[in-house]
């Protein structure tokens, strides 16, 4: 099959939320950034995602169309649908965002189709639907979706993300790594808290693994006054209260859900240090916002993206398994040096990515010849 240029004047982008959503988060924070910068450079832009309370199903912001159809399952079919009878209009170029499950585009449309992957859900399948639901999407993932994208090209934000993908079949020459920015934090001055304090900065849901972190303020006993700031909304936050009231540890962790940026960035700000206990991250988004106000992360290295928006021992800490969790915690809270040195290495290592580097990477995607 022979190359040609792809110069696309309306790129439709196809994923499940949108940051307006209550509980998008980093990923959507990406694909918005970068359809800002195809809008930029001239495209036209639809964002094809779930409809919510929070946001008309129709709307034009900051030059981008927003269209918003069906639940978190059904925004599937409406997108395969609505691309498939061009309802959409004329589309050059498609995007489609695989969170967990492809859009299957690729069946619905002749035109180029990039693939957009945070990360692989490997782990998170059987956490999340546990059985033969599981099984099915895991299979899907790994086995039916590279083979249908076969001739697409692929977006990966992180390095470990392309090695996954590439061990499911994805040739590497097709895979393009562009990773996230960090945001300009619209608070200067806030001081921290003054006795020892957590933030969890996320969605709710059991992947996220944030009992992890209530488990650690309920095993640092020795360290007076410590708080947890739990940030973020999701279906599993009932089970999360629970959990923290069965460990007596419920008036020491604060849940505030959804919050404006603002008022995430006060808790950054005011935070000892941000605890990361996810079961998987393409990149961490909250990695940096964090960094960007000296707070530094603690989080697995099994997470995948961690191992590259964190420097081991410079920037935050990287550990194995939960017994190093809570001892790292306990090490960062109670040295001051330690945690004003990481803290240090955290804002610089926010600093060395910016969106406006994510949009020029991923329009450079674009620009590329199909196949």
């Amino acid at each position: 099959m022979s190359l040609r240029p792809i110069r696309p004047r309306h790129v439709l982008i196809c994923n499940w939320r949108d940051t307006r959503n209550p509980e998008g988060g980093g990923s959507e924070k990406f694909v918005e950034e970068v359809a800002l910068g195809l809008v930029d450079r001239g495209y036209r832009v639809t964002a094809f995602c779930a409809a919510h309370d929070n946001a008309p199903r129709d709307e034009v912001r900051d030059g981008i169309r927003f269209v918003r159809r069906g639940d978190k399952m059904a925004v599937y079919a409406f997108a395969f649908l609505g691309l498939l009878l061009r309802r959409f209009g004329r589309v050059d170029l498609v995007v489609d965002v695989q969170n967990g499950l492809p859009f299957f585009t690729r069946l619905a449309t002749r035109k180029p189709v990039v693939v957009l992957v945070h990360h692989v859900h490997r782990e998170q399948w059987p956490v999340v639907y546990p059985g033969l639901v599981g099984r099915i999407g895991w299979w899907v993932e790994s086995w039916l979706a590279p083979r249908l994208y076969r001739h697409s090209r692929y977006v990966a934000v992180s390095t470990a993300t392309r090695d996954e993908l590439v061990a499911l079949g994805v040739e590497a020459d097709r895979i393009s790594i562009v990773h996230n920015g960090t945001e300009p934090s619209p608070v200067t001055h806030v001081t921290r808290t003054e006795q020892p304090s957590m933030c969890v900065v996320g969605r709710l849901v059991p992947h996220k693994q944030v009992e992890h972190a209530i488990d650690t303020v309920a095993q640092l006993v020795e360290i007076p006054g410590l708080t947890l700031t739990v940030v973020g909304d999701g279906w599993w936050e009932e089970e999360l209260r629970a959990y923290a009231a069965s460990l007596g540890v419920a008036d020491r962790v604060d849940f505030t859900g959804f919050v404006d940026e603002r008022t995430k960035h006060e808790i950054y700000a005011s935070s000892w240090v941000m605890a990361l206990p996810s079961l998987k991250e393409g990149w961490g988004l909250v990695v940096g916002e964090a960094g960007s106000h000296g707070t530094p992360t603690i989080a697995y290295r099994s997470a995948g993206g961690t191992r590259e928006s964190i420097d081991d021992g410079a920037s935050g800490v990287l550990v194995d398994e939960h017994a190093e969790f809570v001892a790292a915690v306990r090490h960062v809270l109670t040295d001051d040096e330690e945690r004003r040195r990481l803290g240090k290495g955290a804002f610089e290592k926010s600093q060395m990515f910016t969106w406006a580097q994510t949009r020029e990477g991923f329009a450079s995607v674009l620009a590329k010849p199909s196949r």
